[in-house]
C-alpha cells in the first residue's frame, strides 16, 4: 500500500491508487498522511482552482484570462490539497454550479467551483467508493483520466483543469466496483490485519502513544518523515531521466497479451510505475525487478475473474511474469508439476485393491 501510494507522489499519471480492505487496517491513516510527505506548491494567489502561476495547461478560467492578457499573476505557497469526497456528495457539489448569490445580487451567471476544482494538483481521496453512487464514479474517474472538468449547466459552459491522484478505498464484504471503473485506477492493493504478532503490537503502541500526545509522537517522526519527504523529491525531480530498454517495455505487453488484460491501460500504467519505482530508488534505469515488484499492482484488479477459477488473480499474474521474464525457470517448474501429478496418480492406482473397479483393466 505504502509503495503504491508514493509511486502516485513520484508520478501522479500512473493513474491513483485503489485499496480495498479489512476494516481498521489503517487505509484512511495512510491516505491523510501523504499530505504530510508532499511539497508545497505554487498558487496564484486567491484562485479557488490551485492554478499554476506559470503553466497555462494548470491555469483555471479567470486565471488564464488574466495570464493571457500579459498579467503576472501573485504567487503564494500553500500545501499540497487533500480533498475528501463524501458519500453524500452530490453532481452539482463535485463539479461545482451556478453561484446562486452572485446571479440574486448582480444579476449574473457565475460559476460556483466544486470539489475537482479544489482536488486540482493534489489529492481526491474518496472513502468507501465502493458505495458511491455509480453515475458520481463515473464522473470523477472521467475527469482523473482526462484532467479536465466540464461542466455544461443552467446556461454555464466552462472547463477547468482537474488533475489529481485519485485515491480509492473501500471494505470488500460491503459490495465490489464495476470492472469498468477499476480498470480507470492505475493500482490496486488488498490490505489484510498483519498475522505478526509483534508488529500488531508495535501498531497498538503507536497507536496509544498517538493518542496521548500526538506532538510528541510527531515530533519523534519528524527526522523519518523529512528523510522520506526528500526522498520523494529527489525521485520526482529525476523521473525525467530514468529510461527502460524497448525489450523491456516489450516483454510487460507480452505479460499483458498472455493474461488477456482488456485495453492498454495496463501496458502504460505498468511501464509509468517501473520507472518511477526506479526513481524512487535513486536509478537511471529499469531492470526487470523493477517490473516485477509491480507488475502485480498494475494488473491484479484488470484480470477478468471468474468465480469457479480456483487460481486467484495475484498468483496468475505471477505465472505470467515468471513465463515471460523466466522461462527455463516456468519450463521447469512446469516439468516439477507433471511429475508429481504422475506420481500421484500412480500411487493412487497402486493402493486400490484389485478386483474393484479401479483395478479392472
Amino acid at each position: 500500500m505504502k509503495l503504491a501510494l508514493m509511486l502516485n507522489v513520484v508520478d501522479p499519471t500512473v493513474g491513483g491508487v485503489l485499496i480495498m480492505g479489512d476494516r481498521g487496517t489503517g487505509k484512511s491513516v495512510a491516505v491523510r498522511a501523504m499530505v504530510d510527505l508532499l511539497p508545497e506548491i505554487e498558487v496564484a494567489a486567491g484562485d479557488p482552482f490551485n492554478s499554476h502561476p506559470t503553466d497555462p495547461k494548470l491555469m483555471g478560467p479567470d486565471a488564464l484570462q488574466r495570464f493571457r492578457a500579459g498579467e503576472q499573476l501573485p504567487v503564494e505557497r500553500v500545501p499540497t490539497p487533500l480533498v475528501e469526497l463524501p458519500l453524500g456528495a452530490t453532481e452539482d457539489r463535485i463539479c461545482g454550479t451556478i453561484d446562486i448569490e452572485k446571479a440574486l445580487q448582480e444579476g449574473v451567471k457565475a460559476y460556483e467551483p466544486g470539489l475537482l476544482a479544489k482536488a486540482n494538483r493534489g489529492i481526491l481521496y474518496v472513502d468507501e467508493v465502493n458505495l458511491l453512487d455509480d453515475g458520481l464514479v463515473d464522473v470523477v474517474l472521467d475527469s482523473a483520466a482526462s484532467g479536465v472538468n466540464t461542466v455544461e449547466r443552467e446556461g454555464v459552459s466552462i472547463a477547468h483543469p482537474a488533475r489529481f491522484i485519485m485515491i480509492g478505498s473501500g471494505n470488500p464484504q460491503e459490495g465490489e466496483l464495476r470492472p469498468q471503473l477499476l480498470d480507470r485506477f492505475g493500482m490496486s492493493v488488498n490490505v489484510t490485519t498483519m498475522p505478526s504478532i509483534a508488529s500488531r503490537t508495535r501498531m497498538v503502541m503507536d497507536r496509544l502513544a498517538f493518542e496521548k500526545d500526538p506532538d510528541a509522537f510527531c515530533a519523534a517522526a519528524e527526522e523519518e518523515q523529512v528523510q522520506l519527504r526528500a526522498r520523494l523529491t529527489a525521485a520526482t525531480e529525476r523521473l525525467e531521466q530514468v529510461r527502460m530498454a524497448d525489450g523491456l517495455r516489450l516483454q510487460i505487453s507480452e505479460v499483458c497479451s498472455l493474461l488477456d488484460v482488456d485495453g492498454i491501460r495496463g501496458d502504460m500504467t505498468v511501464n509509468k510505475a517501473a520507472t518511477a519505482l526506479a526513481a524512487l530508488e535513486a536509478r537511471d534505469e529499469v531492470t526487470p525487478a523493477d517490473v516485477q515488484r509491480v507488475i502485480a499492482l498494475c494488473l491484479n484488479h484488470r484480470m477478468r475473474k471468474d468465480p469457479l477459477d480456483p487460481i486467484d488473480s495475484g498468483t496468475k499474474v505471477a505465472l505470467g511474469v515468471q513465463r515471460i521474464f523466466n522461462p527455463r525457470k516456468a519450463q521447469e517448474e512446469a516439468a516439477r508439476k507433471k511429475k508429481q501429478a504422475e506420481e500421484a496418480a500412480a500411487a493412487a492406482k497402486a493402493s486400490k485393491k484389485k478386483g474393484s473397479w479401479g483395478g479392472l483393466p
